[in-house]
């Protein structure tokens, strides 16, 4: 497998302006690392989606991968409480998009949250 190219949606520049320079600098490594093979270690496929979330951190980068031109298109990078709402809205779709998982628990109460 070849080094893919990244391409960043533009409201990514956004995306990163609200994040800490330290953060900023963790993620930086994870562009490599999502370069090299952007279904290695630590990358999950979005559930009933072509997407996919990398973590560093509280922060998750939300990408597509396009195999035939050996492309990773990265959507949208957020703090994992909003992540996957705001990149599904800038998906355009309406499926939610989740991180995949067989162990599926029920969402949380919200006066639990509070607690």
């Amino acid at each position: 497998m070849g080094t893919f190219s990244l391409v960043f949606k533009q409201s990514v520049a956004k995306d990163l302006r609200g994040i800490s320079k330290k953060d900023v600098s963790r993620l930086l490594k994870c562009f490599e690392a999502l370069a090299e093979d952007p279904r290695g270690k630590g990358c999950e496929k979005l559930s009933g989606q072509e997407r996919y979330r990398l973590r560093q951190d509280s922060y998750r980068i939300v990408y597509e991968i396009q195999d035939d031109v050996l492309v990773a298109i990265v959507v949208k990078i957020g703090h994992r409480r909003d992540v996957y709402r705001v990149a599904d809205q800038r998906l355009g779709s309406g499926r939610p998009c989740r991180p995949f998982s067989r162990n599926v628990r029920p969402p949380s109460h919200p006066s639990a949250r509070s607690a």
